[in-house]
């Protein structure tokens, strides 16, 4: 069956990948879709039907081929990909479009479910790797590894260890990549770890864990500075099991009388829309119910889908007069919703702090093919806020009224007041001056954390990986 779910969602491919998100499902209906057998999913069928779904609900229609021969291809991937290139070359389809696990991607949205070390890894411009951000309930963070650590050296055991320069001058970032190993429950490494405490070999184990969106440790704050109050909301991705956990953390700003926040979602690759929206209402105590959080806006043909968010308060809402949006080139899609839906009620008094983001104004649709566990995910509608603001392809400084320039401090936690990007935020609520972002482009092969770091992420990313850039 054909089932509809909007979302901004990934941008695939590349040695560093982006994610995105989601939201409830088309209110129209669409042509059934014959229910697929089990003898339906040749390659040959598979792409047949990925290539249908592209001409009914692709937003970039004008930019497919007439038709386009799929044997040289050797998967659903490659076909799509091609089908999608021009689009692609006019920087409209970054690698958006794409086929996935059905099964994995509900899990992942579900509950942020998959298996790895439970580490965000990043590349610096003299190849070292530095793990960004540690998860609760996974191997690395129980062993003692966290922000700030370098991993200096990769094997599978402690005599084959390599370091992480030889690797990549041995094949770049995949073989990277590839030495961190399969994304399978059981999978063992020993990394060469340098961080505060010194050098030494530590043995992680891959396993499945679930994604906490709101760290336990640091994702919502009540921030006393200079004799101020400020709340801090750190949103790992957008996925269910964010709602309650961004809602206490706005009963408490509301209980401490907060109304002035720093959200960082210098990471956030994105998730479901519902959740941005629910992020989105939770700062909208002081909006109306007519004021417009986004709309989704399909090709003229699908104009019966399109939808407009509104706001609407929540008991926990706030009411601020000033925001400071975190930002970094892994931020994109949801994260980019979020931001940009207050800049046509706050302007100036709503900033971008860190560097650019990524840039994806457009949003997925799944189309299910469940005897074959295939979900392609299709760029199908554009997002604009309440001004109409959609063309933000370039990332958002330029989109913006204010910003602070900053970097992605990794010697202090996050959320801490001593850290660039936190600490620059905090000084723009509190009215002190700053460098404003240079627009820079945001590029799907290269996205920039900081002016120097690259978020690593595999050619083929999971689920997880898309939308929580830089997860192994």
């Amino acid at each position: 069956m054909l089932a509809l779910t909007a979302m901004l969602a990934g941008c695939g491919g590349g040695s560093s990948g982006s994610g995105g998100a989601s939201s409830s499902a088309p209110t129209g209906t669409s042509p059934a879709t014959p229910t697929p057998t089990a003898s339906g999913c040749s390659l040959l069928d598979r792409q047949n039907w990925a290539f249908a779904q592209l001409k009914e609900w692709y937003l970039f229609p004008d930019t497919l081929p007439a038709s386009l021969d799929p044997a040289p291809y050797s998967t659903v991937d490659a076909y799509v990909s091609a089908l999608t290139a021009t689009a692609r070359q006019q920087h409209k389809d970054r690698n958006f479009t794409y086929l996935t696990s059905i099964k994995g991607e509900d899990a992942y949205y579900a509950s942020g479910s998959s298996a790895g070390y439970g580490i965000r890894l990043t590349l610096d411009a003299s190849n070292r790797l530095f793990v960004t951000e540690a998860f609760e309930g996974a191997s690395a963070l129980d062993a003692g590894v966290d922000r700030g650590a370098q991993i200096v050296a990769i094997g599978t055991s402690a005599s084959t260890l390599q370091t992480v320069s030889a690797i990549i001058t041995s094949g770049g970032a995949d073989a990277l990549t590839t030495a961190l190993g399969p994304d399978t429950s059981g999978t063992t490494r020993v990394f060469q770890i340098s961080d505060a405490s010194g050098t030494r070999n530590v043995t992680l184990t891959k396993t499945d864990f679930s994604l906490t969106p709101v760290s336990s440790r640091y994702g919502a704050q009540v921030i006393t500075d200079n004799g101020q109050k400020f709340g801090y909301i750190n949103l790992r991705t957008f996925i269910s099991t964010a709602n309650d956990a961004l809602r206490n953390a706005f009963a408490t700003f509301k209980a401490a009388g907060v109304n002035n926040i720093v959200v960082d979602l210098r990471y956030n690759g994105g998730g479901l829309v519902s959740v941005a929206e629910t992020m989105a209402n939770l700062m909208g105590g002081n909006r109306s119910s007519s004021d417009v959080i986004d709309r989704m806006v399909f090709r003229p043909e699908k104009s019966s889908e399109n939808t407009t968010a509104t706001f609407a308060v929540q008991p926990q809402s706030v009411s601020p007069t000033r925001l400071a949006f975190i930002g970094t080139g892994g931020t994109a899609s949801a994260s980019e919703i979020v931001i940009n839906a207050f800049v046509p009620y706050l302007h100036a008094n709503a900033a971008l702090i860190g560097t650019n983001t990524y840039g994806k104004p457009v949003g997925q649709i799944a189309l299910d093919r469940k005897a074959c566990d295939d979900r392609l995910r299709v760029i199908a509608f554009a997002v604009q806020n309440a001004a109409g603001t959609g063309d933000y392809y370039d990332g958002l400084a330029t989109k913006v009224e204010a910003s602070c320039q900053a970097g992605d401090d990794l010697s202090h936690p996050l959320g801490s007041p001593l850290e660039s990007s936190t600490r620059s935020a905090l000084d723009f609520l509190e009215g002190k001056s700053c460098s404003r972002i240079a627009g820079t482009t945001g590029d799907a092969s290269a996205l920039s954390v900081s002016s120097k770091r690259t978020l690593l992420t595999p050619n083929r990313p999971s689920t997880a990986q898309r939308e929580v850039p830089g997860l192994f």
